[in-house]
């Protein structure tokens, strides 16, 4: 509860000016003199000085006699500066309850809005359910008579925490909603950004306690934008975030909030209390996941900051870690000395607190083998947690009773509209021609209706037809590009296959027996690579015919290399070398790969037709952290205009000059390489592949 009652306080904003008593002689009328009193007493407020400003609120009073719109601000001042004082709840109570009787004496609506709004809460907290319930159904009334944007925020968001108190998040959402409508509706004049946000953030405790925590999250993301301005709010805010990735189990997330905590500079007394949340926090985490020295150093934290908040709340709650932390570490002893300070006033705070307090405290005795105080403390344990379930079960028959009551009252509407009905039907017979009428009418909007779901259908039905033909395109283009794919790699090889046999039979006498015969294991060899390259490029069109798409794995370019140079291996009157100093191993599509390289050599080959000593040269190598290939020529060379397939997609290159570098192009996007060209007239040409 320690949260929402800070960040409650949001709800009543002020201007922080300084702190100095005004000195009323120099003024002369009364009005004046309560307007400055008034102006200090805010400050005070603002300054968190509570014991001076119960004073000087009281002095106010005294100034104020005749004027109740004066004294129920004043009376709202000392609520305020008691109930934060150490949760001095009946002492603020009366205060409240002063301050909502002047502003009705007066007729003054804001203050009115103001008190009620702080004795909802307090009359929670001091369980004063009836006062509370008959306070509940007085806003109701205020709400469904005011039109005011103020009253309709602030009353929306006293109901939204009445059900929530009680776990009936539904309302509490939809009646949180309507007072963040409303706040946003306000003046700008008002400050209100920061009140958005922290409604935004009540929200999202309300699905942490629901466990939603993704909508947690949501809510908390709403309302970032309005907290930015607000270190106070925005380190409660990486609370509700810790909570929420703790509960899924982001460490990291987690670690993330609790060191920007530390980054936000507030109050100090605030500022401690949301370390020592923090610190809880990840003390809970760590503890849950059974790294108990972890969770021990936290613990630690958020005792200290604890300490140093003043608050004994946060205190109670931080101990209460601490001892659950020192039982889990076996310190028995010390965990029963932490416990007992967390004890004296958690059952005024929290009784769910107060419960797991005694159940540590008699887990820890009977550690200790000390069964007489453990049974002390698990009488106290078992008494207040059988009143914690009898609470939820009252509340959940309460729940139920009302679901009922509703149902009736919706039984009961259903008989009025059966009434009418009678009535209606009672009434239509005296006007039948009207019916006939309407009939026809309604008869021409169906035919209406039926032509244009007509329409559609033949809409939904021409969108399949197109995606069918596309589907039909893409098979035909696939099938287009296996097709220039044999024709160029199986080409090549099979054309010098023709060559080396027609050379044998048409001009046996230019070849002498030892040229005929390494011509024929020549043709021996070529014949084995060509079939295995057709077999390799036969076996991969059939796997890719229904999908065109790369499998990545680990390809050594070695493997890579040897394959390409069998390929070519009766091209001998070209000078084909691999260089792979660095044994480079590429993640990538192996068939792709391979195509690549063969379609880029037999293009080099093409070029080198008339070149003096026609060499080319392969290369592999990592440059600025990224691989590549290169393939390059000693040929003619040429201008970047004869490259321009490899970047403008609109230019289309015939099969005939060897796979089209559209082609090329278009399977080197597939594997995410990028191909760039440098080619000289007469210096030859490279291609680099980088990945």
């Amino acid at each position: 509860m320690t949260q929402a009652r800070f960040l409650f306080l949001f709800l009543i904003t002020f201007s922080v000016f300084g702190q100095q008593e005004p000195n009323l002689a120099r003024l002369k009328s009364t009005d004046e003199k309560l307007k400055v009193w008034l102006k200090y007493t805010n400050e005070l407020l603002d300054l968190e000085d509570y014991p001076k400003l119960i004073v000087e609120a009281q002095k106010g009073i005294q100034l104020a006699k005749n004027h109740p719109a004066y004294i129920s601000r004043f009376y709202l001042q000392i609520g305020t500066a008691y109930e934060f004082s150490n949760n001095q709840y009946p002492k603020a109570l009366i205060n409240y309850e002063q301050s909502w009787k002047y502003a009705r004496k007066a007729n003054h609506l804001k203050n009115e809005t103001s008190a009620i709004m702080r004795l909802n809460y307090v009359y929670y907290s001091v369980q004063d359910t009836i006062k509370r319930k008959n306070l509940i159904d007085y806003i109701k009334k205020v709400l469904d008579t005011t039109k005011n944007v103020y009253t309709q925020s602030v009353l929306n968001g006293s109901l939204g925490e009445y059900y929530l108190d009680y776990a009936e998040y539904e309302n509490f959402i939809k009646y949180q909603l309507k007072a963040i409508n409303y706040k946003k509706q306000l003046p700008k004049s008002i400050p209100n950004t920061e009140n958005i946000g922290v409604s935004y953030s009540q929200i999202a405790s309300a699905y942490i306690k629901m466990k939603q925590f993704d909508k947690a999250i949501e809510y908390l993301n709403e309302a970032a934008p309005y907290i930015k301005t607000s270190p106070y709010v925005s380190a409660f805010s990486c609370n509700y975030y810790m909570q929420c990735f703790s509960a899924q189990k982001k460490t990291d997330s987690v670690l993330k909030y609790y060191k920007l905590i530390y980054t936000y500079p507030t109050v100090k007394d605030s500022l401690y209390l949301n370390l020592s949340f923090a610190n809880q926090s990840m003390s809970k985490f760590y503890a849950d996941k059974r790294q108990i020295n972890t969770a021990y150093n936290y613990a630690k934290k958020a005792v200290l900051f604890g300490q140093k908040s003043t608050d004994e709340e946060i205190l109670m709650e931080a101990n209460t870690i601490m001892g659950r932390v020192l039982y889990e570490k076996k310190d028995y002893k010390n965990a029963i000395e932490t416990l007992k300070k967390a004890s004296v006033n958690a059952l005024n705070y929290d009784k769910e607190f107060f419960v797991t307090i005694n159940k540590k405290l008699s887990q820890s005795y009977a550690a200790l083998g000390l069964w007489k105080e453990a049974y002390y403390y698990n009488e106290i344990y078992s008494k207040y947690n059988d009143e914690m379930m009898q609470e939820s079960a009252k509340q959940n028959i309460a729940n139920a009773e009302a679901r009922y009551q509703n149902k009736t009252k919706q039984q009961k509407i259903q008989n009025l509209s059966t009434e009418n009905t009678i009535k209606n039907i009672q009434i239509s017979e005296a006007k039948k021609q009207r019916l006939f009428l309407i009939s026809g009418l309604a008869l021409v909007g169906i035919i209406g209706l039926l032509l244009f779901r007509q329409s559609q259908i033949r809409k939904k039905t021409n969108k399949k037809l197109q995606l069918l033909n596309q589907e039909l395109d893409e098979a035909n283009k696939i099938k287009a590009r296996f097709f220039s794919i044999l024709n160029h790699d199986l080409r090549s090889p099979v054309s010098n296959l023709i060559h080396f046999l027609h050379l044998q039979k048409e001009s046996p006498e230019l070849i002498d027996e030892e040229t005929a015969q390494r011509m024929q294991t020549k043709i021996i060899s070529g014949a084995e690579n060509l079939l295995s390259s057709m077999e390799d490029i036969l076996l991969w069109s059939k796997g890719q015919m229904e999908n065109f798409k790369p499998h990545f794995k680990e390809i050594p370019v070695e493997t890579v290399f040897e394959e390409t140079r069998k390929h070519f291996s009766s091209i001998d009157n070209i000078s084909i070398s691999f260089e792979n100093p660095e044994n480079i191993v590429l993640n990538t599509d192996e068939n792709y790969l391979k195509t690549i390289i063969r379609n880029l050599t037999g293009n080099a080959i093409k070029a080198l037709d008339k070149t003096k000593n026609p060499s080319i040269i392969w290369k592999a190598g990592q440059k600025d952290h990224q691989f590549y290939l290169s393939i390059t020529d000693n040929g003619p060379g040429g201008t970047q205009e004869k490259f321009k397939a490899l970047y403008d997609e609109s230019e289309v290159i015939g099969i005939k000059s060897g796979l089209g570098l559209h082609l090329i192009r278009d399977l080197a996007n597939a594997i995410n390489c990028k191909i760039e060209v440098c080619s000289k007239p007469g210096l030859g040409t490279t291609f680099t592949i980088k990945f």
